[in-house]
């Protein structure tokens, strides 16, 4: 940032008419002035006046030999200067009233060496009139450029020090946009010595903005760097000047400054950041902004450019984690070739392993029964409650899902002995969600998992082999196996006559195999979208299905297909409840592709159906910018939620002029009102990627709550949970806290599911007290009660081993599925009383998608787990501080493997060894540092 002031402190500035008077005149004025100043001056002060003044008079001599030596010496005295960091250079002060004197001067002498010079000491003296003259500075430099004889040299900008280079770096900055943005000058009409026109092309600007970054860079201001050649639209010229020293800060401030740029400058960012990652040889931080970007060549690239095979294996890892398919990195004939390890490295078969052994070391493998969940006898119950038992098995089935999910070894499910087993102390749907939570306990288990889900799937009772069909589907979420279990067990009940067990076949697929892209099921599943035989429960599901599978990808087949279902459906069937979930499968398709979604979203807005056309142009909107933190959409978002309440209004005229027209627009409002819970959801998916953002919207969520209608205040709750997802912050927490007790018993029911997904697997002590008053509260209500104690579930999910939070890699990366499935759950419940707690609760474990362990895990070079001593605190930004801050604090210190929380972030304690990864988190391969012995035995 310029500093123009500083150099302005001399100008006379109580005549306001000072700008309109002539220059002798301006100068007579001064020097009354400037005599009574010589008085308090000091001897050495007034000795360097009195010099300084003698080379400005031999300037003016008709002897061209004083020009150079005179010249020179000024140059010398200007640049040997020494000031305080807030008074000006004594040599500027000095000069500074006779800087319009030198700018006339100059203008008399003919082109050369010295006039270069002469433009020189001008471009540095400008500063001092940066208010009156605006761009002096800038000017003079490119006319000394221009000036310059071949083969002579010109001082380089930084040699006229730091304080010049900002100057002329901000100048740089309003040139480019008033001559390539044509932006109107707000200052007054300058002086005539200004009014000039612009010396040098757009490409001179750009060679100087260079020069001026290559400066900043040597002097440890990046952010400046990136600042300048970003205005200057030339960001990535940025490779050609950074070396080993500037790189990682350059990058750590491109990739951080992403989330605040619009677009396209935000990928633009990413990608230039990414050819330096590369150019360095930073694979795992060049494969994570590939990843970002969603580029299939670039992953690929970056997958294969390391030949260190145990690099190579962390690269898969990281892919594993980011849910990429396999086939983006590995060709159909090259799977053989690759290295066993690798294929499961990338295939996340030894997750469910690694996390029991994980469970093992925190010591929480055992299984939990419910009521060390509930803690009854801490309720504070007053009288005995009227429980429905029905419902409350129902809830104990999901709480002990997911409560011991992963583990395996729950007394409820698995290890139920034969016939005594919990999905019979359920009935009808209750047996389905029952028989499904299996699943849930053997996650990512595809070896012993299958066994125990499949003598369930023989059942006679349909609603179990239903039940067991889904099993299937989630205990294979997030691994790829060779044996592609799921299909071979799921395909068949695709076409089947039973809806129960249909729809688990759909649901299962999807869940199965979400983000893996694969075409083989988009031939399976995409004639159900478009048949016209077929019930909008079941094309719904197939489209959610494919959104799954395809999240991410802007697949246009699957597009085509719904979008030809949404035009060919009548109004009756497209205003079923079921409709949204259409309407979300078709905006997964486009989570994180921006613009990419602008063709999808004006044919919707070509819909006849205006309800539907409108649903469905914000969800894919949201979707296409989920994470950017966007404001633009935010505001667009915000906007839809205000429409409601004009129209409100209007339809409250239409009803006393027309009875009639008064049941139409009864029947309407539902559907007009739809589009506004999707808006609200729509401002926490975009913002939650974005911490300023985030705290932000916390503002309008408040203000939504107080002045929306009753769809936007039942959908406040859960974009908070959306916002803060495993990361239970205590503002949030006791906002939802207060609205879950809220009269509205839909908001009240939404916020209690919410407080269940901010503290999703963290086990927090104060959430998990707030939900045992809620059960004390609630325990007259069934349907609060159950809600109550489905978030005491998720609070202490996988026994505090879990999360949901779609962001990982040190929150820099978004998992696509992981968003999938926090929002097809939440938008279940924006119509609970219809989906949730009717009988589609099994609508819950579309959560599976969005659970990973969060751990950390440092393996050999054998991939054994390998404990080392590391250091877990709460992350701290340290983008753009000068030398080497400290990037945690609080630190406590841990022997690997470690839980970390949403916001913590973890640092070897110990130099003897070398990561691969550039982020501890997740699978860490170490490495025995070379040089580490060798410094020991000199300390010896």
């Amino acid at each position: 940032m310029s500093q123009p002031t500083e150099f302005s402190i001399e100008v006379p500035s109580d005549d306001p008419k000072r700008k309109e008077k002539k220059e002798p005149e301006d100068l007579k004025a001064k020097v009354p002035e400037d005599v009574k100043e010589g008085e308090d001056l000091s001897e050495e002060d007034l000795q360097l006046k009195n010099e300084l003044e003698m080379l400005v008079e031999r300037l003016k001599e008709p002897n061209t030999e004083l020009y150079r030596p005179a010249l020179e010496t000024l140059r010398t005295l200007i640049r040997t200067s020494t000031s305080s960091m807030t008074s000006v250079p004594k040599p500027l002060k000095f000069l500074h009233p006779h800087y319009p004197e030198l700018q006339s001067l100059y203008k008399t002498w003919s082109p050369s060496e010295d006039k270069s010079l002469f433009a020189d000491i001008l471009s540095v003296l400008a500063m001092t009139y940066s208010d009156t003259q605006p761009r002096g500075t800038l000017r003079y430099r490119l006319l000394s450029a221009s000036l310059k004889p071949a083969g002579s040299a010109i001082s380089e900008p930084g040699s006229w020090g730091h304080e010049y280079v900002r100057h002329l770096a901000a100048e740089l900055g309003e040139e480019y946009s008033v001559r390539e943005l044509g932006e109107e000058e707000e200052e007054k009409p300058p002086v005539d010595e200004a009014k000039v026109e612009p010396v040098g092309s757009v490409d001179d600007l750009r060679a100087l903005a260079l020069e001026c970054a290559t400066f900043l860079l040597q002097h440890n201001a990046e952010p400046d760097a990136v600042d300048l050649l970003e205005e200057l639209e030339i960001v990535d010229r940025i490779i050609e000047i950074v070396d080993d020293n500037t790189y990682s800060r350059v990058c750590q401030y491109m990739v951080a400054c992403v989330n605040l740029l619009p677009p396209p400058d935000d990928l633009a960012f990413l990608r230039t950041a990414h050819r330096i990652y590369v150019q360095h040889q930073k694979f795992p931080e060049a494969l994570s902004l590939s990843i970002r970007l969603g580029d299939k060549e670039l992953i690929k690239e970056d997958f294969h450019a390391p030949g260190n095979p145990l690099m190579k294996r962390q690269l898969a890892f990281l892919l594993a984690r980011a849910q990429v398919p396999k086939e983006w990195v590995v060709e159909e004939g090259e799977e053989e070739e690759l290295a066993e390890d690798l294929t499961e490295c990338l295939s996340n078969t030894r997750l469910s392993s690694h996390f029991r052994d994980f469970g093992k070391e925190l010591g929480v493998q055992d299984a939990k029964s419910l009521e060390d969940v509930y803690k009854s006898h801490l309720e504070n119950t007053r009288t005995a409650a009227n429980v429905d038992s029905a419902r409350g098995n129902l809830a104990g089935t999901f709480v002990n899902a997911f409560v011991n999910a992963g583990f395996g070894n729950d007394k409820l499910m698995v290890e139920a002995e034969e016939g005594n087993s919990w999905i019979y102390k359920n009935k009808d749907h209750g047996m389905m969600s029952a028989a499904a939570s299996l699943g849930l306990s053997l996650l990512w288990d595809t070896d012993v998992g299958l066994s125990h889900v499949d003598k369930y799937t023989y059942s006679s009772e349909e609603h179990i082999k239903a039940g067991a069909l889904l099993a299937t589907g989630i205990l294979n979420s997030g691994v790829r196996t060779e044996a592609d279990a799921a299909l071979a067990l799921l395909a068949d009940y695709v076409d089947n006559k039973s809806v129960s067990l249909k729809t688990s076949a759909i649901v299962g697929l999807g869940l199965a195999y979400a983000g893996s892209h694969r075409e083989d099921l988009l031939g399976l599943l995409a004639p159900l979208v478009t048949d016209d035989s077929v019930s909008m429960e079941i094309a719904s599901l197939a489209s959610l299905a494919l959104g799954f599978i395809f999240v991410g990808s802007g697949n246009g087949d699957v597009t085509t297909s719904i979008l030809q279902t949404l035009m060919e459906r009548d109004d009756k069937q497209l205003g079923e409840k079921w409709s949204r979930f259409m309407l979300l499968g078709l905006a997964l398709l486009y989570v994180g592709l921006q613009d990419a979604a602008d063709a999808t979203i004006a044919t919707l807005q070509a819909l006849d159906n205006e309800a539907i056309s409108k649903q469905a142009e914000i969800l894919v909107d949201m979707c296409s910018y989920a994470g950017t933190g966007n404001v633009l959409k935010v505001q667009t978002l915000l906007h839809h939620c205000d429409e409601r309440i004009d129209t409100a209004k209007e339809k409250g005229k239409e009803k006393e002029k027309d009875k009639e027209n008064a049941d139409e627009s009864k029947e309407e409002s539902p559907k007009d009102d739809t589009f506004q819970a999707f808006a609200v959801l729509g401002i926490a998916l975009v913002v939650m990627g974005e911490e300023v953002g985030s705290e932000m919207s916390l503002r309008q969520f408040n203000h939504l709550m107080q002045y929306g209608g009753p769809v936007i205040r039942k959908a406040v709750p859960l974009a908070l949970g959306l916002v803060s997802a495993s990361n239970p912050q205590l503002p949030i927490m006791d906002t939802l806290s207060k609205y879950s007790h809220d009269s509205d018993l839909q908001v009240a029911l939404n916020a209690i599911f919410a407080m269940g997904l901010i503290g999703a697997g963290t086990n927090n002590a104060k959430l998990a007290q707030m939900l045992r008053q809620l059960a004390g509260y609630y325990h007259k209500e069934p349907d609060c009660l159950f809600v109550v104690r489905i978030a005491q579930g998720l609070v202490h999910m996988g026994k505090g081993t879990i999360t949901i939070n779609p962001f990982f890699c040190d929150r820099r990366i978004m998992s696509k599925t992981a968003v999938a499935g926090l929002l097809a759950t939440l938008i279940a419940f924006t119509d609970s009383k219809g989906f949730v707690l009717d009988k589609y609760h099994w609508m819950l474990y579309f959560l599976v998608t969005s659970m990973y362990p969060r751990f950390l895990i440092t393996l050999d070079e054998e991939l054994n787990s390998f404990p080392v001593t590391v250091r877990v605190g709460q992350a701290v930004d340290v983008v753009g501080q000068a030398g080497k801050p400290r990037t945690i604090s609080g630190f406590q210190t841990y022997q690997t493997p470690v839980r970390l929380g949403t916001t913590e972030r973890a640092e070897l304690a110990t130099e003897e060894y070398i990561p691969f990864s550039h982020v501890l988190e997740g699978f860490v391969i170490l490495q025995k540092n070379p040089g580490y012995e060798k410094e020991d035995k000199m300390e010896l």
